[in-house]
This record gives C-alpha cells, structure tokens and sequence, in this order.
C-alpha cells in the first residue's frame, strides 16, 4: 500500500466521521437551546452538567499524555506543545479551572471538587453509566493508537462553539467566559486538530501496519462521544 494512499485513506475516515457525528448536529444543543430559562438555572442540573462533561473533559486531557508512537524527541516536543495548552497556568488557567469558574458562574452546585477529578477509575464511580463508560472507553483505547485523540481534537471547537451558543440565550455572559473567549480567540482547537491529523499521518507513513487500528480506535471514539451527548440529553429529559 502506498503511503499516499495510506493517508487519502485516513482522510477519508475522519471525513466519514465527521459527517456523521459532528457533534452541533447532535439533538442535545437544540434541546438546550430551548430549554426554559428557568429550567437551565437549576443549581442542580447545571452541576450535572458540569460534572458529566467536565468528566468527560478530564479523560481526555489526562490520557493524552498516554498517546502512542510519539516516542522520537521532535513528537514528543510537538505533543507536550498541545498538553500545555490544556494544562499550562502560563497565560491563565487551565481549561479545567476555567470550565469550572464558568459553571460556578452560571451558578451550578458542585458535586466535587476541582482537585477529586484524579484517578479516572475512581472517577467513574460516582458517574452515571454513559459518562463512565465513555471515561473508561478513553482510558483503554487512547494508548492503543492515536485515532481516538485525532476524532477528540477534530469535533473539540465544534462542540464547544454548540456548547456555548446553546446556554448563551440564558447565560449571555457565557461568551466572555475564559473557557471559551480564550479557545476562540487563539484558535487552540483547531490548531490542536490539525496537528493531531498531521503527527499521525506521520506515524501512518512510517508504520503503514497502523492504520487499520488507527481507524478502528477513531470510530470507536466518535461512536462513543455521540453516546456520550444522547447521555446529557436524557438528562434534560428527566430534570
């Protein structure tokens, strides 16, 4: 297989993906769209909420210091530019301190605190059973292949911006808020993706052998990241 072919291939895939579970189009944001104010600005919920994705967020940054192949000094140099962008305080905080001063905000009743989102299998314990399986899903397969990081980075300002818009008609401040003026402004996730596609199309032409677990680890990951919104979504239903 020719290497050219190799990653047309790979395109092609997270092409397929994208199409079909980009997560603005997914039902969630419409419901929260139309959600009551006054449904929205439950202190419950809105810890839910928070609690879920912020869950969900934490897998993912916590588990891409666990991506594969990247073992060469300039990967691994290119790798650790994104996690800092996660995780570095230079600039400001990190994402997951922004988030959650963005739900305190928004006036959400904290489950836990920010420092008891550590061992992701302990994490799961206290989620309901989509949210776990999703964290636990990401715990297993992102060392196996960096197809799985490559779908997260690819939908991260999509839903994101679905996010945002979706609570900005009962929170208008939401769109000043760190977590999400900052992404925004500096286009950190899409740099994000397309460095993701870019250092694994890198180890797909080195090691043409990876492809067929690359693209199994990232449908597997959008499959289970939609799961992952139609949770949230019957969560509106029961509230």
């Amino acid at each position: 297989m020719q290497t050219q072919n190799i990653e047309q291939i790979f395109q092609e895939v997270l092409d397929d993906i994208y199409d079909k579970y980009l997560p603005s189009k997914h039902s969630l944001f419409s419901r929260l769209t139309l959600s009551p104010p006054e449904k929205l600005r439950s202190p419950d919920l809105l810890g839910q909420i928070y609690l879920r994705y912020q869950a969900a967020c934490h897998a993912t940054r916590v588990m891409v210091y666990f991506v594969p192949h990247l073992d060469s000094p300039a990967l691994r140099v290119r790798k650790l530019r994104i996690i800092s962008d996660d995780d570095s305080l230079q600039g400001g905080d990190t994402h997951h301190y922004q988030l959650s001063r963005a739900f305190a905000n928004m006036g959400a009743k904290f489950i836990i605190k920010d420092e008891e989102f550590g061992s992701l299998d302990e994490l799961q314990k206290i989620l309901d059973p989509t949210t776990a399986n999703f964290v636990s899903l990401v715990e297993k397969i992102y060392p196996q292949s960096l197809g799985p990081w490559c779908v997260i980075e690819m939908f991260a300002h999509d839903w994101m911006q679905a996010l945002m818009n979706s609570l900005a008609h009962c929170f208008p401040f939401i769109e000043q808020e760190q977590y999400f003026a900052e992404c925004f402004d500096r286009g950190v996730e899409e740099r994000h993706a397309e460095e993701a596609k870019e250092l694994t199309n890198i180890i797909l032409h080195n090691s043409p052998r990876l492809l067929e677990p690359t693209i199994a680890g990232a449908k597997m990951m959008a499959i289970e990241l939609d799961r992952f919104w139609t949770g949230l979504e019957e969560l509106l239903q029961e509230k």
